[in-house]
């Protein structure tokens, strides 16, 4: 048994792996605010999104990802957006700043079509922070709005301290 090849690990694109995870985690919300309430289930949701988030950050910069902003922007570009997931402009990209505008979020359309919008922030724009604090804790996020809670597009502004003990 030990000499049985494994086979090749599951190669799943970024916006069908929220497609597979969100049916089912959207009814687990939904029976949890049955019994705890909607803010209450909401809560628990995000926090354990963003627990998970902030794990997977680390995963990847443990496993030797370029986890500087040019390495985030590769992510943005070969992950997040892999197959037309998101249409994104970038504004700065330099070893301190990493901008950009997401001007169509498919995360959003899966979750309208879904029947779950309400819920797509909590499921997906929710992991953006704490996925860089895991992948680089000197890696900081300012954004002002996302297509997901209705604004026209998604900010992204991300900025890396200088040395580790700037803040």
């Amino acid at each position: 048994m030990g000499n049985t090849p494994q086979p090749p690990p599951l190669e799943i694109n970024h916006l069908s792996l929220r497609a597979a995870q969100a049916p089912i985690a959207a009814c687990l919300i939904k029976e949890f605010a049955n019994a705890l309430g909607w803010s209450k289930a909401l809560e628990l949701a995000a926090a354990a999104i963003r627990t998970d988030a902030f794990a997977a950050g680390r995963r990847m910069a443990e496993q030797g990802a370029d986890n500087t902003l040019q390495g985030l922007a590769r992510l943005v570009r070969e992950v997040w957006s892999k197959e037309d997931a998101m249409q994104v402009t970038f504004l700065e990209e330099t070893e301190r700043s990493l901008a950009f505008d997401v001007t169509r979020c498919g995360y959003a359309e899966l979750y309208r079509t879904l029947g779950i919008l309400e819920l797509g922030y909590c499921l997906s724009c929710s992991r953006d922070e704490p996925f860089v604090q895991g992948f680089n804790p000197r890696i900081r996020l300012a954004r002002t709005q996302t297509i997901m809670q209705g604004a026209p597009f998604c900010d992204f502004r991300f900025e890396a301290a200088s040395s580790p003990d700037d803040p």
